[in-house]
């Protein structure tokens, strides 16, 4: 991981974005805005699978009118979504919006763009520069012969420079493409052109398991090399999938501590002991709405589970019948296999009360030993070299002598 890009920070509400602070999770709701329950049920949803800031379309009158009622309402700050209607931007302002996302492929006026920049300013809202190379301005096609990191790139900054006239740089830029190379090397430009804070999405992601692994491919990269400040998975799916992608990833890297749970899993070979795809399933979805924040091994054999999955919090792993619960690689209980899903989600829960050195420090009596005894069993049965590595060293030996 590259250290974090510096850039200006901006708030959107209460939200610090750039400027050092964590990097946050984005989403956009499928609801029509004018349906205020609706809406709100599904940004509530959004919130709670960890959304930080929520989007919402201002494309009419109506959804304005529904945004002034919901804004109040929310959990998280609101955008307003806009496009080619430069009044609705104005409208989504006098509704309460914590921020606008303006795409200048759409709004081309210079005057529309610097009156909407004039009145965020004046009411203290960032704006985020929407970039997006499927609606990118025909005269920037042209001049660099299509889509290129070049054009969407210049497309940022000529919406930049115009809200720099009124004095405005409460500003975030996205340069998204569906291309993740051309996203990419897009993002990259920018962040060597200007200081704003950068909001990184793949557009158009597509439905998972595609638009999840492209989403991952585009920004996992660039929040690696540090660019980035807040993202969007952009996914043809439920938004609380792109919501719950997005902390993942973020968790995955090192960005934001652990929310809910992180299982992991062995691949499973031919010496495992039980169907790890089928308990790795089971204890995921008996876990995964508990928010409970731990990370959870499921390991197929006794042999080298426990060892493998020692840094987990909490793991399990099946021998002879039986699951054997380890905490950070300590074998704590055994139990019959029919139970293991069950247990691990008691451990977990009794982890989450009393703390792991608790836990290690109340291990059942004789669980270590038993464990061992299994292992040792299994050893004894495939032999300690079962894939014979003493052999093929020998070999190689004799080739490369």
């Amino acid at each position: 991981m590259n250290p974090r890009r510096p850039t200006r920070q901006i708030h959107v509400g209460s939200v610090a974005v750039g400027g050092g602070a964590p990097v946050t999770v984005q989403s956009m709701t499928t609801t029509k805005t004018a349906d205020v329950d609706g809406t709100l049920a599904q940004i509530y949803a959004l919130s709670g699978a960890g959304a930080d800031i929520v989007r919402c379309t201002c494309n009419e009158e109506e959804a304005a009118e529904g945004l002034a009622r919901i804004v109040p309402r929310s959990p998280v700050p609101l955008i307003a979504d806009i496009h080619f209607q430069y009044k609705l931007a104005l409208a989504a302002i006098e509704a309460g919006v914590a921020g606008l996302r303006l795409n200048p492929g759409n709004i081309r006026k210079a005057d529309h763009i610097r009156t909407v920049a004039r009145e965020a300013k004046d009411r203290g809202l960032p704006i985020r520069i929407g970039v997006n190379a499927g609606s990118l301005d025909p005269v920037l096609y042209e001049r660099f012969g299509g889509a290129t990191p070049e054009a969407l790139v210049a497309s940022a900054t000529h919406e930049l420079a115009l809200f720099e006239e009124v004095g405005f740089t409460d500003v975030k830029i996205s340069v998204k493409a569906s291309s993740v190379p051309l996203m990419i090397d897009a993002y990259r430009l920018l962040a060597d052109t200007v200081d704003h804070p950068l909001h990184l999405g793949v557009t158009e992601a597509g439905p998972p398991p595609n638009g999840l692994i492209k989403s991952t491919a585009g920004i996992g990269t660039l929040l690696a090399e540090g660019i980035g400040d807040t993202i969007r998975f952009s996914l043809t799916a439920d938004p609380v999938e792109e919501a719950r992608a997005g902390r993942k990833l973020l968790e995955a890297l090192g960005l934001r501590d652990r929310k809910g749970l992180d299982l992991i899993a062995c691949p499973s070979c031919g010496r495992a002991e039980v169907d790890v795809i089928r308990v790795a399933k089971e204890a995921e979805a008996a876990l995964a709405d508990r928010n409970i924040p731990l990370q959870v091994a499921v390991m197929g054999c006794v042999v080298n589970g426990p060892g493998e999955a020692r840094e987990a919090d909490l793991g399990i792993a099946a021998g002879r019948g039986k699951g054997h619960l380890f905490v950070r690689g300590h074998v704590v209980r055994v139990v019959p296999e029919a139970q293991m899903v069950d247990a691990l989600v008691e451990e977990a829960e009794r982890i989450m009360a009393d703390g792991i050195e608790a836990r290690l420090a109340s291990a059942d009596a004789g669980a270590e030993a038993e464990a061992e005894a299994t292992r040792a069993a299994l050893l004894g049965a495939q032999g300690d070299d079962a894939n014979d590595d003493a052999v093929r060293i020998a070999r190689i030996r004799d080739l490369a002598g």
